[in-house]
C-alpha cells in the first residue's frame, strides 16, 4: 500500500489553511479563483522557477467531481490579479461548488509536489500518485441537511488530477490524488475539539469540558452557531445562517471605488485595509493618504447588530449558556463592533481570541487534531491484525 500522508484542511471562504504530515508543512491561500488560459503570458519566464509556487498557481484539473471538468485556473494570489476572478457567492452551498474543490485539489497538489515529499510519493515521468487521509468541514447548516455524505464520496470514489502549466517549480508536474480515508466533520463541533483538546485529544481545558457553551463561527459567507451540551453539538439547536462578511466587504470595496475612484483587486484587499496595524481604514487615493473610516464604521456596525441579534436569539432558546465564543476570520473585522453593542446592550459573557492566528487557523488545526487521532487509531487496528494473522500462521 502506497504511504499515505495527513491533510488537514479548511476551505475558508476567505482562504484556505492546510496543515499536512505531522504538522512539518502549512498552506495558506486566499479562496480565488480565475479561468484561464492554458499558455499565461508571463514575464520574464526564465525567472520563474525563482518565484514561489504559492504566488503562480496556474493549473489544469481532470476530476469527475467537478462540474466543469478539464478547465485551466489561476489560483490563490495569481487569481486576485485577473479581472474576472471569482469568490464563493452568500448562499452558495461549499459542498457543491466547483470552487471548493479547485481550492482542495490545488493546495494537496502544491504539497504533493514538495521536494521533502519526493521519497514520499512514487514519481515518474513528472507523474506523482500521491495518498491522502483527509479531514476536512462543512458548515453545520450543511452537515444537518446530510450534504457532508455526497461530498465525502464523490471525493473518494475517484482520482483527481492537477496539472502544473505555468507554475514557479512545479510547470509540467501532474499530481494524481486520491484518498485513502475523508472525514467530514461539521465545523461548530471542530471549533469546540480545538478550544479544550491538544493535538492527542487530551483534555487541556478542564473548566470549560462541560460547560454550556455557544460557539459563533463568523464566516464570509456563513455563521454557525453551535451549541454545546454534555461535550457534543445538540444538532437540533444548532443554527446556521446565510450571513458572513463577504457581502459588507463588497459593500465597502463597492463604495471606495464610487467615492474615491480607487479599484480594489478583491475582498482580502479590503481586509487588509481593516484589519492592518497601522494606518488601519486608510487608503492612497492619488499618493495622499485617506481614511475611508466612516464607510467602513457605516457597514460593519449594521452587520454587527445582525450578528449580535442571531445571538440573542439563541441565547434566549439557550438559558443556560454560560459563555460564547466568536470564532472565524469574520470575528476579528467584527470583533469591536460587537464588544461595544454587548457592553450597551445585553452584557452576555463572551469572548473572542484574541491571537488572531489561532482564530483563524481554529478549524484546520481542529480537523488535524481530529484525523491525526483517526489515523493513529487506524495503524493501531492494521497492525493488531496484521499480529493476529502472524500468529494464526
Amino acid at each position: 500500500m502506497a504511504n499515505a500522508r495527513i491533510a488537514a484542511i479548511d476551505v475558508g471562504n476567505d482562504s484556505l489553511k492546510g496543515i499536512f504530515g505531522k504538522m512539518e508543512a502549512e498552506i495558506n491561500i486566499p479562496n480565488v479563483i480565475a479561468k484561464d488560459i492554458e499558455d499565461r503570458p508571463i514575464i520574464g519566464i526564465e525567472e520563474l522557477d525563482n518565484q514561489d509556487p504559492i504566488d503562480g498557481i496556474h493549473i489544469r484539473l481532470h476530476s469527475p467531481t467537478l462540474k466543469d471538468n478539464n478547465s485551466i485556473y489561476r489560483v490563490g494570489h495569481l487569481a486576485t490579479k485577473s479581472n474576472n476572478s471569482s469568490e464563493l457567492d452568500p448562499g452558495s452551498s461549499k459542498s457543491e461548488e466547483d470552487q471548493t474543490l479547485v481550492m482542495l485539489f490545488a493546495a494537496l497538489a502544491l504539497d504533493a509536489a514538495r521536494e521533502e515529499n519526493k521519497q514520499l510519493f512514487k514519481r515518474s515521468n513528472n507523474v506523482i500518485d500521491a495518498t491522502y487521509i483527509l479531514g476536512t468541514g462543512l458548515p453545520l447548516r450543511e452537515v444537518k441537511e446530510g450534504k457532508d455524505v455526497g461530498y465525502r464520496s464523490r471525493l473518494l470514489s475517484s482520482v483527481h488530477q492537477v496539472e502544473f502549466l505555468v507554475t514557479p517549480k512545479y510547470q509540467g508536474l501532474k499530481v494524481n490524488i486520491k484518498f485513502e480515508e475523508v472525514k467530514v466533520y461539521p465545523e461548530g463541533f471542530a471549533a469546540f475539539i480545538n478550544l479544550v483538546m491538544d493535538n492527542n485529544l487530551n483534555i487541556i481545558n478542564k473548566d470549560l469540558i462541560d460547560k454550556r457553551i455557544l460557539i459563533q463561527d463568523i464566516g464570509g459567507l456563513s455563521t454557525d452557531i453551535a451549541v454545546i451540551k454534555n461535550r457534543k453539538v445538540d444538532d437540533d439547536k444548532a443554527q446556521g445562517f446565510n450571513l458572513g462578511v463577504s457581502e459588507s466587504l463588497e459593500a465597502i470595496r463597492e463604495e471606495i471605488r464610487s467615492r474615491h475612484g480607487v479599484e480594489l483587486d478583491s475582498r482580502r484587499d479590503v481586509v487588509e485595509i481593516i484589519t492592518k496595524k497601522n494606518d488601519r481604514n486608510h487608503i492612497m487615493v492619488k499618493g495622499s493618504r485617506t481614511s475611508v473610516h466612516d464607510i467602513v464604521d457605516r457597514i460593519l456596525l449594521e452587520l454587527a447588530k445582525k450578528q449580535y441579534r442571531h445571538l440573542r436569539n439563541i441565547w434566549q432558546r439557550n438559558s443556560q449558556t454560560e459563555i460564547c465564543y466568536f470564532i472565524g476570520g469574520g470575528s476579528i473585522i467584527l470583533k469591536d463592533y460587537l464588544k461595544t453593542l454587548n457592553n450597551n446592550l445585553d452584557g452576555y459573557n463572551i469572548d473572542f481570541f484574541e491571537d488572531e492566528r489561532e482564530s483563524i487557523w481554529m478549524m484546520a488545526n481542529a480537523y488535524y487534531k481530529l484525523i491525526a487521532d483517526f489515523s493513529r487509531k487506524n495503524q493501531k487496528e492494521k497492525q493488531n491484525e496484521e499480529q493476529k494473522m502472524v500468529k494464526t500462521k
